[in-house]
C-alpha cells in the first residue's frame, strides 16, 4: 500500500476476504436466486433480502473490525472481527435455506405437471 507501506499485513487478509466473500460469494448467491427455478412461481423477497442484509452488514463488520484488530489486539475490534463471521454465516444459511425450498425431483415435477383427477 502506497499510503502506508508498513499496514500491508494489516489490510491484506480483509482485502483477500472481500474479493472472495464480498464479491464472489454475494455474486453466486445473486446468480443462484436469478436462475434457480421457482417451483409454483415462489417468491423469496424477504429471504433474497435477509441473506443480502446479513452478507453485506457482515462484510462491513469485516472491514472494520479486522484490520482494527490485526492492528492493535483490542477487544472491541476483535468482537466485531467475531461478529462479522456470524452474520457471513447466519447469511449462508439463510441462502441455504431458501435454495432447498427451490430444489426439487423431477417426480415433484412430473406431479405438478400432470392434469388433476376431476379438475
Amino acid at each position: 500500500m502506497a499510503i502506508w507501506p508498513g499496514s500491508k499485513a494489516v489490510w491484506q487478509p480483509t482485502h483477500a476476504h472481500l474479493g472472495t466473500v464480498g464479491f464472489f460469494l454475494s455474486m453466486v448467491m445473486g446468480v443462484a436466486y436469478w436462475m434457480l427455478p421457482r417451483p409454483g412461481g415462489i417468491k423469496q423477497t424477504r429471504l433474497e433480502m435477509t441473506t443480502f442484509l446479513f452478507l453485506q452488514a457482515g462484510m462491513l463488520l469485516r472491514v472494520v473490525g479486522e484490520p482494527w484488530w490485526r492492528a492493535g489486539g483490542e477487544r472491541l475490534p476483535y468482537v466485531l472481527f467475531a461478529a462479522s463471521g456470524g452474520l457471513v454465516f447466519v447469511a449462508v444459511l439463510t441462502f441455504a435455506y431458501a435454495m432447498s425450498k427451490r430444489i426439487v425431483t423431477v417426480d415433484v415435477i412430473r406431479a405438478k405437471a400432470r392434469p388433476r383427477k376431476g379438475a
